[in-house]
């Protein structure tokens, strides 16, 4: 089953990392207005623009309080303020606010550290997660702690749970209202319900396909090329002349990570001594892939 001591590190260091995303983009966009920018614009996660004010900052934070051992005080700050032609931080309270974002930006890392500790320590990582390209410690921290490869009977199986199978109406598993299913539980009361639920697990599914498949196409390896070599495949299918660019890029990125799942659960389930069970296409079409990228 997946490691709990891994799960609690991953889940807490994304939320670390969500917040100083969250806090990073309103302090962004406080200093966007101070410099003359329309306030009230919707908060994303950060642009290069955001990215540029922040880094602006860091360096400011650091001549505001080079040399001091601890914080500095309110007329400590004035006078230091008062040496400089020039800041972007000109007060008291957004001193403050940058310490608490270097400060959460500090905890982020440190929290991602943890994991890479806690991933060398696995042989799933060291015998074949290390050798894929684009796969780093913190996915495979991920991989760890939401997969239990011994409840995942068949490929298609860690599909599901993943959200990359294919629905009902043929199209890639959503949270479309006919991509839901039934589910009971109890209330508080201890009467039993009956409300809609999605059928897998959002937490992995963003992970493989908002951060793990971008990485295999920077990487360059063996999965990247899976991504070309599918894209390639539906924008020379009449079938698939209709589509937009992004869908069919949303195709190839869906692809290519199914095809890392396939490759890990084959290595990852005879590792663990089950026996060898591949895909449909890949038992009884006879497709074959390399499993190390």
């Amino acid at each position: 089953m997946p490691d709990i001591m891994i799960r609690q590190a991953v889940r807490g260091a994304y939320d670390l990392q969500k917040l100083r995303i969250q806090m990073g983009n309103r302090i962004a966009m406080s200093w966007l207005t101070k410099l003359g920018h329309e306030p009230g614009a919707k908060l994303t996660d950060l642009t290069d623009e955001d990215k540029k004010i922040l880094d602006q900052l860091r360096f400011e934070y650091k001549k505001l309080t080079d040399g001091f051992v601890e914080f500095p005080t309110k007329s400590q700050f004035q006078k230091r303020l008062a040496s400089l032609d020039k800041s972007m931080i000109s007060s008291y309270a957004e001193l403050s606010l940058v310490r608490t974002y270097l400060d959460m930006s500090r905890k982020e890392e440190e929290g991602f550290k943890i994991l890479k500790c806690f991933v060398e320590e696995s042989p799933v990582w060291s015998e074949y997660l290390v050798n894929v390209k684009g796969c780093g410690a913190a996915m495979a921290a991920v991989l760890l702690s939401e997969i239990d490869i011994a409840r995942a009977g068949s490929p298609s199986m860690l599909y599901k749970y993943a959200g990359l199978d294919v629905a009902e109406d043929g199209r890639g598993r959503s949270r479309r209202k006919e991509h839901l299913v039934d589910v009971t539980y109890t209330d508080k009361d201890g009467a039993e319900q009956t409300r809609k639920s999605i059928t897998f697990n959002p937490f992995l599914k963003t992970k493989l396909l908002g951060v793990l498949a971008p990485c295999f196409l920077k990487a360059g390896g063996h999965y990247g090329d899976k991504y070309r070599e599918y894209k390639h495949r539906i924008e020379t299918d009449p079938k698939h002349a209709e589509k937009t660019k992004g869908h069919r890029h949303n195709m190839a990125m869906r692809y290519c990570v199914k095809m890392f799942l396939l490759d890990l659960w084959l290595w990852w389930r005879a590792f663990e001594g089950y026996e060898p069970k591949g895909s449909y296409h890949y038992d009884v079409q006879g497709h074959r892939h390399s499993k190390i990228a």
